[in-house]
């Protein structure tokens, strides 16, 4: 509620004026027994009717009421000549004698700072924004900063093997001090920004940072970045920065390949088909980046769009890097500090747990996992290459921060661009692997989870949103890959969700308990076969969902032989590749002598249906080929070939 103000100044310009109103603050209602506004009161009572006609009749003339008796006068007649600005409480002579404890008060004067004055950027504040490019780092003068103790690793390190055993792989950012070992292609030391402007082209458009604004220049090539570049420091009228140069499809794109980890990882890489990329396609671009940052440039916190995770590599010069861990309550907070008025005066450092400093330098690479808020200050000239990628290891929180994006309101052209489509593409290749009997580890399975039910939110906009929305959800979908997206998308949770264990494919179902799917030893318990019903009742069911129990089990005593054949000796990983999967032990091939073991296994089960009966006969089929005497080393090391073959049929007894 905004308060009363008890007194009130009036500029005029016609006779008889209505005394204006401070925007901030309103009048309190008129007093019936004393004139409360102008018009109520022809003039001032301490002039003659000559002078109130001539200062009413002036430009401009400055009222003043009584806060006791509400009466306004001029302030030329009833003031003292003082300022009127500065008075808070104002009685007249009459007031005053009538009570003595009353007195004329004054404003408390305004706070004036000691700190050394910045010459004013008067374009910058035309437009509303801050004009000194320091005060970002004057900001965190004195705040608490954490040093790091992120893990430091060999580029031969960061592979599959470290992604699967690290329980923090691709959790916090990791520092490569040296590219070698990375599988990494990167320009040479001497690389500079010269080069940049040959490589890509000088007519190039680039966005170009304001770093006092932190908002982006219009009008930029890439010539005339490179002559601001190689200006003298001194000589430089603003501090700018370049972040978002993508050079695909370009010479110097050419020159710069992710790390293998980083290629292996990347969505667009592994799931964005082939032939829907390169020169004339649309597709998401954003694997290699150019970044050029001249001293004192500071790019203030952000996460990267998507969540997406980065790699960044320090070719010349040194980034100073401040970080923030993307917990729950760190990125509410982030939230609500994002996209406000609070980012120009608010250090995001005093909202969250705690903030970690890490200082790079040239030749060293750094990869940043998703959702992980930073801000970045350059304190020498500096060039790099980078680039962002979506992966498997942390759908729930690039969601988290999609989320985030559509709250703060961000413009779509700074979001990851097709991330829908991206999400799709990933969906129906995971599906096909769960299809496939793919074994995924439980972090893969709950990242596969978070994104089948962004899928299947997707399909619900689709069914249920407005029209615009729906419009915009399916241009979405990639029709290349996917004809039936809502069965695709509840396919993939259904298959995901029995995967990890639920007992139900409704949005709260349970996981089954721990005792149920491990026994005591450790691995997972193998349900025990009988002829009775037990079987499948014991089985968890969907809560929607009730099969049709079989009346009779009957699984077969197992059958074992052994057989010495003559067979060429499958070599190297490439031997499985073309007919070898589909031989028999006919011993026509010829070659060295080989033992195969087999164990065939059949189940039969029977149960009524409309009409008749139904019958499912299933066989299991387990060889075994050992060369020499027993030797089972091949294929590096897999000796065991498992056929299941399955026969499904339905009779009509």
């Amino acid at each position: 509620m905004v308060r009363g103000r008890r007194r009130v100044t009036r500029s005029t310009a016609q006779k008889s004026p209505e005394p204006s109103v401070d925007p901030e603050h309103t009048s309190p209602p008129p007093n019936i027994d004393k004139p409360a506004s102008r018009s109520q009161q022809d003039s001032c009572p301490a002039c003659t009717s000559n002078q109130t006609a001539e200062w009413n009749a002036a430009d401009k003339e400055n009222w003043v009421r009584c806060d006791s008796c509400k009466t306004w006068y001029h302030w030329r007649c009833a003031g003292d000549g003082g300022d009127l600005e500065r008075i808070d409480k104002w009685f007249c002579e009459d007031c005053l004698a009538k009570d003595p404890s009353r007195t004329v008060t004054l404003k408390a004067p305004a706070r004036k700072s000691s700190r050394k004055r910045t010459q004013q950027d008067y374009a910058n504040l035309h437009a509303g924004v801050g004009s000194d490019p320091n005060r970002w780092l004057r900001m965190l003068e004195g705040k608490p900063i954490q040093a790091d103790n992120f893990r430091r690793m060999k580029g031969s390190e960061v592979n599959h093997e470290w992604l699967e055993n690290d329980e923090n792989a691709m959790r916090e950012p990791i520092v490569i001090e040296s590219p070698e070992g990375l599988g990494m292609k990167m320009p040479g030391k001497d690389f500079d920004v010269e080069d940049v402007v040959k490589l890509v082209g000088e007519d190039t458009p680039v966005e170009v940072m304001d770093v006092a604004s932190q908002s982006t220049s219009p009008g930029w090539t890439l010539g005339r970045w490179g002559e601001y570049f190689n200006t003298e420091p001194e000589t430089r009228d603003k501090i700018r920065n370049v972040i978002s140069l993508e050079i695909s499809g370009t010479k110097l794109g050419d020159m710069v390949l992710p790390p293998k980890l980083v290629r292996e990882l990347d969505w667009v890489e592994k799931f964005w088909p082939n032939t829907r990329k390169g020169k004339g396609h649309a597709y998401p671009k954003v694997q290699l980046y150019c970044l050029m940052g001249v001293a004192q440039a500071w790019t203030d916190w952000h996460i990267d769009f998507a969540g997406s995770s980065v790699y960044y590599h320090i070719l010349r010069g040194a980034k100073v890097f401040y970080f923030v861990k993307p917990t729950p309550i760190n990125l509410a907070a982030y939230e609500k500090w994002s996209g406000t008025d609070m980012q120009s005066h608010t250090w995001l450092g005093d909202m969250v747990d705690e903030v970690i400093k890490i200082e790079l330098t040239a030749g060293n690479t750094m990869i940043i996992p998703t959702g992980w808020i930073h801000a970045v200050y350059t304190p020498v000239d500096t060039l790099v290459f980078g680039g962002n990628f979506l992966h498997s290891y942390n759908v729930i929180t690039q969601l988290r921060v999609r989320e985030i994006e559509i709250a703060t309101q961000v413009p779509k052209k700074f979001r990851f661009p097709m991330f829908s489509k991206l999400c799709w593409y990933a969906g129906e290749r995971y599906l096909r692997d769960l299809k496939g009997k793919e074994e995924f580890s439980p972090r893969l399975l709950e990242s596969i989870e978070a994104l089948a039910a962004f899928l299947v939110s997707e399909v619900r906009i689709m069914e249920r949103g407005s029209e615009q929305a729906k419009k915009e959800a399916k241009d979405q979908v990639p029709g290349d890959r996917i004809k039936d997206p809502p069965a695709m998308a509840r396919e993939l949770r259904w298959r995901v969700r029995l995967m990890s264990g639920y007992s139900s494919d409704e949005e709260g179902g349970q996981r089954r308990a721990a005792s149920a799917e491990l026994s005591s030893s450790g691995p997972a318990m193998k349900r025990k076969r009988s002829g009775s019903n037990s079987v499948e009742e014991s089985r968890e069911r969907f809560r929607n969902f009730k099969p049709r129990l079989w009346a009779r089990i009957t699984c077969n005593p197992t059958e074992s032989d052994r057989k010495v054949l003559r067979m060429q000796r499958p070599m190297g990983e490439d031997a499985f590749d073309g007919d070898w999967m589909d031989r028999t032990e006919d011993g026509s091939g010829g070659g060295e002598q080989v033992e195969v073991r087999r164990r065939r296994d059949v189940i039969i089960k029977v149960r009524k249906v409309d009409g008749g009966f139904e019958r499912q006969r299933i066989e299991r089929t387990v060889e075994e080929w050992l060369w020499n005497g027993g030797d089972s080393k091949l294929m590096n090391g897999a000796s065991t070939l498992d056929k299941m073959d399955v026969d499904s049929q339905e009779s009509k007894l």
